[in-house]
């Protein structure tokens, strides 16, 4: 049973009113990019404790996540109130199945993520590992509005190292932004639409799919 550690806070950036991301420093096990582990704060004398990716990979120094304060959130409405220097537990041993030694042979890998669901396939595509399996990687980011599309620096510096073999699309559904599709993932892998927006048509005879975030998006991809 994988036991639970003191972390540090190092950094809490609030990019918005409900998404922040977190610093963390802590000595947990080796970790494979994708997967996830566990963080607990002690409230009211009940550790809380949920699940939450990595966004940062296994070479990192700092362990890395991102969050969305839920409404009725315990934990998340804790955590974004932590300053550097502040203790979370964290866990030892790192969870999951998310990871590209489960995804098949293909030439083309497609990462459809949405809000904080973005953060293992930041964990994933700053390692060697996709750029020796795939020829093309298409990163998908969907959110409500453009305040919560984060980590742009992140895409940016993927574009300059990778250059064409990296393809970025975001989708904003409540706002109109230049250089975005308005709407829903599951719509335009009906209607063709996304693959005309990054100029690559999906074969599904050389592509796969990796899927994280809203479980509605994730199902009605599924059944698209």
């Amino acid at each position: 049973m994988a036991r639970w550690l003191e972390g540090t806070i190092v950094e809490n950036i609030h990019w918005t009113e409900n998404l922040f991301t977190l610093k963390i420093d802590a000595d947990v096990d080796d970790f494979t990019a994708g997967q996830f582990t566990s963080l607990a704060l002690d409230v009211n004398g009940e550790r809380v404790a949920r699940p939450y990716s990595y966004l940062s990979s296994p070479q990192d120094q700092l362990l890395e996540f991102f969050f969305y304060t839920a409404t009725d959130g315990i934990l998340s409405n804790a955590l974004v109130k932590l300053e550097a220097g502040d203790k979370v537990w964290v866990k030892q041993q790192s969870n999951g199945f998310f990871v590209l030694r489960e995804i098949p042979e293909c030439e083309e890998m497609w990462m459809l993520g949405t809000g904080t669901g973005i953060a293992p396939f930041f964990s994933i595509l700053n390692t060697e590992e996709p750029w020796q399996r795939f020829k093309k990687i298409v990163l998908v980011h969907a959110v409500r509005t453009l305040a919560d599309l984060r980590y742009q620096e992140m895409v940016e510096a993927l574009k300059t190292k990778y250059g064409d073999r990296f393809l970025f699309q975001a989708y904003v559904s409540r706002e109109v932004v230049e250089g975005s599709i308005t709407g829903r993932i599951p719509i335009t892998i009906k209607d063709g639409s996304r693959e005309e927006s990054v100029g690559l048509n999906l074969d599904v005879n050389k592509s796969h799919f990796m899927l994280c975030g809203n479980p509605d998006m994730v199902k009605d991809a599924v059944e698209s």
